[in-house]
């Protein structure tokens, strides 16, 4: 393997990596640019549904049907916890909502623990993702991997589809900016704020699944997954799903990159080292959106 081959190879497994990221990166940036929160407790939120899902595979021994079960769900589960544990704080500082969502995150980490144990589970992959590699010259990546990415980039045409050219798509954008302008024009800016939790839930349950059937199923899963994802998601634009996409791939590509030519010691170092010097010369994001305050 040639010097090309090579870093080509460390790209695609970079992106196989990135794409999970990405698609934790696109649950929390659809939360924030629906409701202006940062929602902490996203990745155990992602990780106590993939659980859901794996009593439904162990009920149905159906993987897609379950899959489809647990976005239904998750979908509910999140519109629930706007209402119930989120809509109460709503009106107070941004400070109470994130420690609120950091609450969620203890909370559902102790529910897994207490319901299915410390012990990890070996989690199904879809039969239609596991067979042989796909390789193209001496580049080499799994069907599994491929679908995540094939996965995550529908996920974002469908999120841009939705949030530039339907009316309920902009009724969140425009619900996350100014709610009370919203109420003005007739908005359901709840409905909207508890719409945007369930979208997230559900998009945060596919992460979760499809990490669960590359790795292991376990309640420690998604704890490094979100961190990198949340890296991936400033790195973008936390109001742009194009950039959850970019930034969740780049960071997996440069964790790889920098493991194979730095060291495996260092590779998450490194990826953060660079993903600092970006935002210190773009505060906003490779994609995210400059505002300007008039005074």
């Amino acid at each position: 393997m040639d010097e090309f081959e090579e870093f080509a190879q460390q790209v695609v497994t970079g992106a196989s990596i990135g794409s999970i990221y990405a698609i934790v990166a696109l649950a929390i940036v659809m939360i924030y640019r629906s409701t202006s929160v940062v929602n902490f407790a996203q990745g155990e939120l992602a990780m106590f549904t993939t659980f859901i899902s794996w009593s439904f595979i162990q009920s149905l021994d159906y993987f897609w049907a379950s899959f489809a079960l647990t976005i239904l769900v998750a979908f509910f589960l999140g519109g629930a916890l706007e209402v119930l544990v989120m809509r109460p704080v709503e009106q107070a500082p941004h400070l109470n909502s994130i420690v609120v969502t950091l609450g969620l995150l203890a909370v559902f980490n102790s529910l897994a623990f207490w319901r299915y144990g410390p012990v990890p589970r070996a989690f199904p992959k879809p039969e239609i993702l596991s067979g042989d590699p796909i390789t193209v010259g001496s580049v080499t990546i799994s069907q599994l991997n491929l679908g995540i990415i094939v996965i995550a980039l529908l996920i974002m045409a469908a999120l841009f589809g939705l949030f530039n050219y339907t009316k309920l798509g902009l009724a969140m954008r425009a619900t996350a900016q100014n709610p009370v302008a919203s109420r003005l024009v007739g908005i359901n800016v709840s409905r909207m704020l508890a719409l945007g939790w369930a979208l997230s839930a559900a998009v945060g349950a596919i992460g979760g699944m499809l990490t669960a059937a590359s790795l292991t199923l376990s309640v420690d899963m998604m704890v490094a997954i979100l961190i990198f994802a949340f890296a991936g998601a400033v790195l973008g634009g936390l109001d742009s799903p194009a950039g959850a996409i970019v930034g969740g791939l780049g960071v997996g590509i440069l964790q790889a990159l920098a493991g194979n030519y730095i060291s495996s010691q260092v590779d998450i170092m490194a990826a953060f080292v660079i993903i600092i010097a970006v935002l210190m010369l773009r505060p906003t994001g490779l994609f995210g959106r400059r505002v300007v305050r008039r005074v």
